[in-house]
């Protein structure tokens, strides 16, 4: 049976859904909701997911409404190549890691990515250097954990890569289509300040299944 995927192009959570199953190997089905025109607050998508949100995962009658409980229900509904880990402490390790992720990345990232993408911010304003801070923290934070292992979620890709992967792949998006203010935030040069986090991105991007993840209207932007 199919497994369908509402999503919204480019935004992080279902694409930890998309990268969860391209990990997985397992073929899949993407729905694009055009944000621009309020498709996931209109009545059909609110029949599948009340809150409008994405993503929205859906297979026979299991609809799952939540990126990371889609990612939990993945594993258990096709236990090949686990997401998080094989053993209980791989299992406790990879769960630490992908729920910090998704507080406190994903924070740091938003804080710097909305006033540029959503609100047209041109400048390097005291908001901005204070959000563009916490996120070079973060990233030293990443830079150190993969010194240890090749992924984020150990040996091989998993839910702590995942929930990791959209936000960075989003903070060179916006050091590719903002390269000045990103560079005065202290953001342009990634390759160069965090070689490791460089390193990890290419690694993941060369999964099989991994491209086909990716925000379809970068592609029509290309």
């Amino acid at each position: 049976m199919s497994i369908l995927v509402y999503s919204v192009s480019g935004a992080p959570r279902p694409w930890r859904a998309l990268l969860g199953l391209a990990f997985k190997g397992l073929t899949y089905e993407t729905r694009i909701l055009k944000a621009s025109e309020g498709e996931h607050k209109a009545a059909p998508y609110l029949s599948v997911n009340p809150r409008g949100t994405v993503p929205t995962l859906v297979e026979g009658d299991t609809v799952m409404r939540d990126s990371i409980a889609a990612l939990a229900w993945l594993d258990r509904a096709y236990p090949d190549r686990p997401l998080f880990g094989e053993s209980a402490e791989e299992a406790a390790y990879i769960w630490q890691r992908t729920t910090e992720f998704a507080d406190y990345l994903r924070d740091a990232c938003h804080g710097v990515l909305a006033p540029i993408f959503f609100h047209g911010a041109n400048a390097a304003t005291p908001e901005l250097v204070a959000a563009a801070e916490t996120l070079r923290a973060e990233f030293a934070g990443l830079e150190k954990l993969l010194g240890q292992a090749p992924f984020l979620s150990g040996d091989r890709a998993g839910a702590a890569d995942a929930v990791a992967f959209p936000e960075v792949r989003l903070i060179q998006r916006a050091v590719e289509t903002h390269t000045a203010l990103m560079t005065d935030l202290g953001l342009g040069s990634f390759s160069q300040d965090y070689p490791g986090l460089a390193n990890w991105k290419g690694r993941i991007e060369a999964l099989a299944g991994v491209a086909k993840t990716f925000p379809p209207h970068w592609k029509e932007a290309a």
